[in-house]
């Protein structure tokens, strides 16, 4: 996803684009049932998808906003977020990873000076001033500028000798597919429980994604129950704001935190997962790679308003504007990195006072009003 906004973004600032698709996604048909893996695109995202022209394309194809958020640890105990209270038509979209892909490519593809590499795997990069990219069919790209938007366990950052810092988290989480049998509902929910929190997020006509967070012998038990079992246990440990429902499909996850120690070394740059992979906890993944796209291109935007673009990819020129991604962006994931970790070890803790004074806060946050608002303006990236 965030690649192929990133490929998007340059194509209509003029440069030709090499797009190398280890794994086309699967053209959309409306009888699909959903995918397992979703995201929770933020107001903030869903401006650039749009100003991209890749919106009206996911419109076409299902996607779910939602208008409500709540977050508690007991049910005395719950923050609750509007999008009335900050003038927003809804805090943001539920919609499968693919569909934003496939909804990105086809506003890609109005563009004559992108040329996809498809299904072709990268055996070797070589890089200095310009990389060299050679394909498992042995075909040769050569780019003044290569851009490593390929995951966490980044090719591209490898190859570029871009080292790590990061962990692997105690816990692990479990995807559940459902289909609920109640009215589409616009509201996502997670309950917060000393083994881990209970996520609910609503999907179109109905569908929904459940993820459930708990140490990784619990996870890999409860993946192997049948369908019956699992049922039975959502139902005994998930809060009632879960209404009856199906299980439709099952995986389970592990939980990362990893930061590149350089977003740009040489010609080779990383955006989203290829520079950061942050806990899950509040589904701003995506959102932070999007952040990367926007802040990139703006930065590129105002380089080609004093120079050409073979200019501003002369090495000496490139590496001045890339440390102002880097500076900008690092930052900007750090703070969010630190402040879900907080947030993950503050709703862990079992200790009786703390958890008093945890409850407390959720009460007094529930009421803070302009203090709320913000907190709310900020995790929807409108400040």
């Amino acid at each position: 996803m965030v690649g192929s906004a990133m490929v998007l973004g340059l194509a209509k600032l003029g440069f030709k684009i090499a797009v190398i698709e280890p794994s086309m996604p699967v053209p959309f048909d409306s009888k699909q049932p959903p995918d397992m893996r979703v995201a929770a695109v933020s107001l903030t995202s869903e401006a650039l998808l749009h100003d991209l022209g890749a919106w009206t394309h996911i419109k076409n194809m299902r996607l779910c906003p939602y208008k409500r958020l709540s977050v508690w640890d007991k049910p005395s105990c719950r923050t609750d977020f509007d999008c009335k209270a900050i003038d927003q038509p809804h805090l943001g979209h539920i919609i499968e990873n693919r569909l934003v892909q496939l909804s990105l490519h086809a506003a890609i593809e109005k563009n004559q000076n992108v040329v996809f590499y498809e299904n072709l795997k990268v055996t070797d990069i070589t890089s200095s001033d310009t990389s060299q990219i050679t394909l498992e069919d042995g075909q040769i790209i050569k780019a003044k500028l290569l851009i490593g938007a390929d995951g966490g366990n980044s090719v591209v950052r490898a190859a570029a000798n871009i080292g790590v810092q990061g962990w692997q988290y105690s816990q692990q989480a479990l995807g559940i597919q459902i289909k609920t049998y109640d009215v589409q509902q616009d509201i996502t929910w997670q309950q917060f429980t000393p083994d881990g929190p209970m996520a609910f997020l609503p999907l179109y006509d109905g569908f929904a994604s459940l993820v459930w967070y708990n140490s990784a012998n619990e996870i890999k038990q409860l993946k192997s129950l049948s369908k019956e079992k699992l049922k039975q246990h959502i139902v005994q440990h998930f809060p009632a704001d879960l209404t009856d429902f199906e299980i439709l499909d099952v995986a389970s996850f592990p939980l990362t935190r990893m930061h590149a120690n350089q977003y740009f070394k040489g010609s080779t740059v990383l955006i989203g997962d290829a520079a950061h992979t942050i806990n899950p906890l509040a589904g701003q993944g995506v959102n932070l790679g999007f952040k990367d796209v926007a802040v990139l291109l703006d930065i590129i935007r105002k380089e080609l308003a004093i120079n050409e673009p073979a200019v501003i990819l002369q090495p000496n020129n490139y590496c001045d504007w890339l440390k102002k991604y880097e500076e900008s962006r690092r930052r900007d994931n750090l703070m969010m990195m630190s402040a879900m970790d907080l947030l993950y070890s503050l709703f862990s803790n079992r200790n009786t006072p703390f958890e008093l004074l945890r409850n407390l806060g959720l009460k007094l946050a529930n009421n803070a009003g302009p203090i709320k608002n913000n907190v709310m303006k900020y995790a929807m990236g409108l400040a």
